[in-house]
């Protein structure tokens, strides 16, 4: 990767569209003042909207694309559409080498489908997993995959979606040796389905490998913070992710619901206001934004439709992060070791 990393970035994306992808393109920028960018869209809009931001249009360029993915918008509609598309050609834009990773905020289904398609999957690779971190009690998040990109899968896939997930934490978290688990109905090795169980035998033989494997965990353990890598099937980490984010939601409007009932609840919420600031910080999905779709021959990171400024910012560093840490060679490097299996 260039001193200078050059990120595509689907402008017209996400539920507050322009304005909020350059509020946050601007804010990475001024924590990496060596970011570069194409901003995809519609021209114009785009150009009116740098006069805000100088410094961002000084590290900018435009690349015009006269339509935009809806969040109504089936992936098959998607993909005829692509290349007319922001969204589209912000991917396209890695795709020829012009950009170094993208970034967008739009539909998630058609984001998947339109990387796929143009981008394939590594050799090795038999499907992509949808990567993102969930917040912990620990010092570091959770990396969690995948979380919707395939329903069904088997052994095969989960021991690929581990060596993707191990690779993520190493590049974007720092982790040498990830603690990884299979996400199961419970932790003794006779649980679980066939295809869970084979994927751990794999991964239990595999020691060689940059992976502290754990075995199994159960979905009530996701956010201790004794793991740093979760993988489970599509259809299981897109349940526990919502349910984990469901919970977040309950707890804050608990509390808030709790505070606002009485003159007696609101003075213990000044008191314990540092308390409750700290506990809203740490579940701002904003602070934990930027999704990833593992096992593509391209970095494209997903940020959340409804994020703020703050968000965009975080989604950008993620793909900032992966490109500085390699993350494609060393997902090769550690499925080639896999296969050969430990040296003798």
């Amino acid at each position: 990767m260039a001193d200078s990393p050059l990120l595509a970035i689907d402008a017209m994306g996400g539920d507050e569209g322009l304005p909020v992808m350059l509020e946050g393109a601007a804010l990475a920028l001024d924590r990496n003042p060596h970011l570069r960018f194409i901003l995809v869209g519609r021209e114009s809009a785009i150009a009116e909207g740098l006069a805000a931001h100088p410094a961002l249009r000084a590290a900018s360029s435009i690349q015009h694309a006269e339509d935009t993915i809806e969040g109504s918008d089936r992936p098959a509609q998607a993909i005829r559409r692509a290349k007319t598309t922001s969204m589209g050609v912000a991917v396209d834009l890695v795709k020829q080498g012009t950009a170094h990773a993208a970034v967008s905020g739009g539909n998630t289904g058609a984001l998947m489908a339109i990387s796929k398609l143009s981008l394939r999957t590594m050799k090795g690779i038999d499907r992509p997993a949808l990567a993102a971190p969930i917040p912990t009690l620990g010092d570091k998040d959770l990396v969690m995959l995948d979380l919707g990109a395939n329903a069904e899968c088997d052994m095969r896939n989960l021991v690929e979606f581990a060596v993707m997930g191990a690779a993520y934490a190493r590049s974007v978290m720092g982790i040498e040796r990830p603690r990884l688990a299979l996400l199961n109905i419970g932790t003794e090795d006779q649980k679980g389905i066939e295809t869970v169980r084979d994927a751990a035998a794999i991964l239990r033989a595999s020691d060689h490998l940059p992976i502290d494997f754990r075995g199994f965990t159960e979905a009530d353990k996701l956010s201790r913070g004794e793991l740093d890598v979760v993988v489970s099937d599509g259809v299981s980490g897109n349940i526990a992710l919502k349910a984990l984010e469901g919970t977040a939601r309950f707890v804050t409007d608990l509390l808030k619901r709790a505070f606002t009932s009485s003159i007696r609840s609101k003075f213990g919420f000044l008191v314990s206001r540092p308390a409750t600031e700290l506990l809203r910080h740490h579940l701002d999905p904003n602070n934990h934004n930027g999704a990833v779709f593992l096992g593509l021959n391209g970095i494209v990171v997903k940020s959340h439709g409804s994020a703020n400024d703050r968000g965009v910012a975080n989604a950008i560093d993620v793909a900032v992060r992966l490109l500085a840490g390699d993350l494609t060679a060393r997902i090769t490097a550690d499925l080639a070791n896999i296969e050969k299996g430990p040296a003798q």
